[in-house]
């Protein structure tokens, strides 16, 4: 995997950088760590800047992230329903009430969301999809989306440019912190769908 980014980042520069983040947004197993972090390592043997790298991995991250935006209008909230309503939508055990509901919540709250999701992995590129299933405006999703990942890449674009003959170790602690962020996620997760079920065993009972 290092040795396909860096060929990459070799041979087409600014626009391999972009393309690699553009792939990993629409494909999160591919880290965006280990691409930001190279794109930082080749502004120090390269003619490739420091601010070029950023903007090249931001438009990457901001076309991904549409492209995720647009599948996610196409299944929007009316198909969704349809969908849970269905013959075999009906072993989802969804309601069309916890789409409506969950639709509501993404209205009230789907700014912040945007925004501090692109510092979380894998849940940064997927929480495209629900923003377009809520049809948050474009305009309002892009403004987001490029502050959140700007920030995201600045970071890891400069631990790459200043990390110097400390490469090996970075990437060891990025790779480990990966893990740990989505071990936590996978947690927080089984936590809400337990207190999602838990919750709508009582409002039966009741």
């Amino acid at each position: 995997m290092e040795n396909f980014i860096i060929e990459i980042m070799n041979n087409f520069g600014y626009i391999g950088i972009g393309l690699l983040i553009l792939i990993e947004n629409i494909f999160p197993p591919i880290p965006s760590e280990l691409i930001l972090t190279f794109g930082g390592f080749m502004t120090i043997d390269t003619n490739m800047t420091i601010l070029g790298v950023i903007i090249a991995s931001t438009i990457g991250s901001v076309l991904g992230a549409i492209i995720l935006y647009y599948i996610g209008k196409i299944l929007n909230k009316e198909r969704l329903i349809k969908i849970v309503t269905s013959k075999y939508g009906k072993l989802l055990r969804v309601k069309p009430e916890d789409i409506e509901s969950a639709d509501k919540w993404f209205d009230e709250k789907g700014n912040k969301t945007v925004f501090f999701c692109r510092f979380i992995p894998v849940v940064r590129s997927l929480i495209s999809i629900p923003a377009g299933m809520s049809e948050m405006p474009l305009l309002k999703f892009i403004i987001y989306t490029t502050f959140g990942s700007a920030i995201w890449n600045t970071v890891l674009v400069l631990v790459g440019a200043f990390a110097g003959d400390k490469k090996d170790l970075i990437l060891t602690i990025i790779d480990d912190a990966s893990y740990v962020i989505i071990a936590l996620i996978v947690i927080v997760f089984l936590i809400f769908v337990y207190r999602f079920y838990k919750k709508r065993v009582k409002n039966k009972k009741s």
